[in-house]
């Protein structure tokens, strides 16, 4: 069984971001830039099914400009066993990855297929759903625990009145949480090893993918400032100034 993981090129989740001065976006220029956090557990969840002797191949997918090579290398020093890098220069949308990924669904013939719930640079937590909606395979959510059986898998995942047990036919996708597991460390001799491991590039047109935006971004803004609280003496100043000067009762 082949394990398709898609792994994301983000700006790292410790670097403080800026808004560009014409309010088009987000200003990355000289960032440090590194896998998305949700997609490293993804990743470290498939090695894993691998090392059990469940699957046979990791294969780590990527879509965007030619830096996504660098996402890729990180995956195999982790332990995927290839990358194949979807190459494009525009901003592709939840949808477009979803249907790049459903195309190489199509090629490689997975067995799973396990995504991040979102990217914390867009928050959006969609690609996972639609992949699964092109697919017309299970899918689970917000993986807590993952078990492989014979012809299906398993997936406890977090609700909001505590845990769900789901059992998915084969092939499935599953988008993994933050305590599925903890991703290993990345060691130098893995990352040397993961130069002589293959990487495809290809492109969007090449799988008959469009991935023009549907989306256009009109304005990105900082959130406004907050002002400083300020001290009452007492009861009967608080509720005068509840009363009226915030007006709320």
């Amino acid at each position: 069984m082949k394990i398709l993981v898609a792994v994301k090129r983000v700006v790292d989740y410790n670097v403080k971001i800026r808004v560009k001065s014409d309010q088009s976006g987000v200003d990355i220029a000289n960032l440090k830039m590194s896998m998305n956090p949700f997609d490293e557990i993804a990743l470290e969840e498939a090695v894993r099914i691998r090392e059990k002797g469940l699957a046979t191949e990791v294969i780590a997918v990527s879509c965007g400009p030619t830096q996504c090579q660098e996402t890729l290398r990180t995956a195999m020093a982790i332990g995927a066993d290839r990358g194949i890098l979807v190459e494009t220069s525009a901003d592709v949308e939840p949808l477009g990855v979803a249907k790049i990924l459903k195309a190489l669904m199509d090629k490689e013939q997975p067995g799973l297929v396990i995504l991040g719930k979102q990217a914390i640079d867009d928050d959006c937590n969609q690609t996972g759903q639609m992949l699964a909606a092109l697919a017309q395979c299970g899918q689970a959510t917000f993986a807590y625990k993952v078990d492989i059986g014979a012809d299906h898998v398993n997936v406890v995942r977090e609700i909001d009145g505590g845990l769900e047990t789901l059992s998915l036919k084969l092939p499935a996708i599953i988008t993994t949480d933050l305590r599925l597991n903890e991703p290993r460390y990345v060691t130098l001799p893995n990352i040397m090893k993961a130069k002589k491991k293959s990487l495809e590039t290809i492109t969007p047109e090449t799988l008959g993918v469009d991935v023009t935006p549907r989306i256009k971004m009109l304005k990105v803004c900082d959130p406004p400032t907050r002002t400083a609280g300020t001290k009452v003496a007492d009861v009967t100043a608080l509720m005068d100034k509840l009363k009226n000067e915030a007006k709320v009762i």
